[in-house]
């Protein structure tokens, strides 16, 4: 049979720029509020998930547990997806925005070198290269001073916090990986909306037990800090939504290249609205991040079509 031509050319990948920019300006919108804590910001991003992903289903009857095999997979993809939301806001509030954005960018990196561990999936030299150089960018971020020195400029706030920042973006960054090998694993039996509920309703369990334990729970006392609230959830919400339709309609390869759009616009925004110039070390540190993930992609999806091809032969 003939294939089915796209009806707009491109549009993936206008779903990614835009899925990027939503996802980007979410984040300026975290930096913006005040005296709220990380956690609670992410039960309220769950909360809209969960109000998205219901009445889905209910309509495709997919029920709320999921296949009996699958249930332990799809607790650990709640589990991990979650803690990589909590960890990456809590990133964004303590450290520069362009640098925690690079610094979770090297997510495809890192899901390589997993799949390979769990999935017994190939891992070529030139997947080890894309791996350091990533390495190398989120070293240049982080400046750890034993190489650097004591006087770390171009942080915000101390450099114990940017050095906790670092460590939360890191351990983000590999949740979020872990997630994605999770997926793989589960593949197409269970349905994209079971997986968006597993990591709401886990990940508001978890925020609110963290929130009790730390009294942290209440109201921003600011109208707009409010109203900021709710935009981070819908933002964040469209984003997925813009980035499901994107890998539905284009190749992952594409895609994956089109998200280095998130860094661009940490990057502007941060200049823009939060008046902190980005030093030499974070540029150095994201073009090496962009490279390897970037390198990563295009391999992946070399890949993909000489794996297509052969099937055709």
């Amino acid at each position: 049979g003939t294939k089915k031509k796209a009806a707009c050319p491109g549009l993936g990948l206008f779903y990614t720029v835009l899925s990027a920019f939503l996802f980007s300006v979410a984040s300026l919108l975290l930096k913006k509020i005040e005296d709220v804590h990380s956690v609670e910001v992410s039960a309220f991003r769950c909360v809209f998930q969960m109000a998205f992903v219901l009445p889905g289903l209910i309509y495709y009857k997919t029920g709320f547990l999921g296949p009996k095999g699958k249930r332990i997979f799809l607790f650990f993809r709640g589990f991990l997806g979650s803690s990589a939301m909590i960890l990456l806001y809590y990133a964004f509030q303590v450290m520069p925005l362009a640098d925690a954005t690079v610094i979770t960018f090297s997510s495809p990196v890192f899901t390589s070198l997993l799949a390979w561990i769990f999935l017994k999936e190939k891992y070529s030299v030139w997947d080890l290269l894309f791996t350091l150089f990533a390495i190398t960018g989120v070293v240049l971020i982080a400046r750890p001073p034993f190489l650097f020195g004591s006087n770390v400029t171009g942080i915000e706030g101390s450099y114990t916090d940017h050095l906790k920042g670092t460590i939360a973006a890191i351990t983000s960054t590999v949740s979020a990986a872990s997630t994605f090998v999770i997926l793989r694993k589960v593949g197409k039996s269970v349905h994209y909306f079971l997986s968006i509920w597993y990591y709401a309703v886990i990940g508001l369990i978890g925020c609110v037990i963290a929130l009790f334990v730390m009294n942290e729970w209440r109201l921003p006392y600011c109208g707009k800090d409010r109203v900021f609230l709710i935009l981070i959830g819908l933002l964040g919400l469209g984003g997925q939504i813009f980035l499901t339709k994107a890998l539905q309609i284009e190749k992952a390869g594409p895609v994956a290249i089109m998200k280095t759009m998130d860094v661009v616009f940490a990057f502007i925004l941060q200049i823009l609205f939060l008046n902190h110039l980005p030093t030499w070390w974070t540029v150095g540190g994201a073009l090496c991040v962009v490279a390897s993930s970037s390198g990563t992609a295009i391999r992946k999806w070399r890949q993909s079509l000489k794996k297509a091809k052969q099937n055709e032969i």
